[in-house]
């Protein structure tokens, strides 16, 4: 099924190839997947300091926003470099968490 989501995706990761290979930021997988996990490390410790180590309230900043973004952009370039329609992974992994909700919660014990 054709969603506004599904042109948007697709736009972004068109857009995201065309930035890497115009700065010739080509890099093999394995570089890509540990990008992510460094990006999502990098997320954590953000919101552990907005936070005080939990005793705050999260508060939306900048710098929350520029790591996820980091995340964002990392997430993407993996799925370009293997090929990787994100709106069709989406759309699988919302089809899961329907099926699981269906039976009591998202948790994978529900697969």
């Amino acid at each position: 099924m054709y969603h506004k989501l599904d042109f948007a995706l697709k736009e972004i990761q068109e857009r995201v190839n065309l930035f890497c290979k115009k700065n010739e930021l080509d890099s093999p997988i394995e570089y890509r997947t540990l990008d992510v996990m460094s990006e999502i490390g990098e997320l954590a410790k953000e919101i552990l300091k907005m936070t005080d180590y939990g005793r705050r309230s999260p508060q939306n900043n900048k710098k929350v926003k520029i790591e996820l973004g980091d995340v964002f952009f990392s997430i993407i370039t993996l799925a370009n470099k293997l090929d990787v329609d994100l709106n069709e992974a989406l759309d699988i992994v919302l089809e899961k968490y329907e099926k699981r909700l269906l039976k009591g919660s998202p948790g994978s014990e529900n697969d």
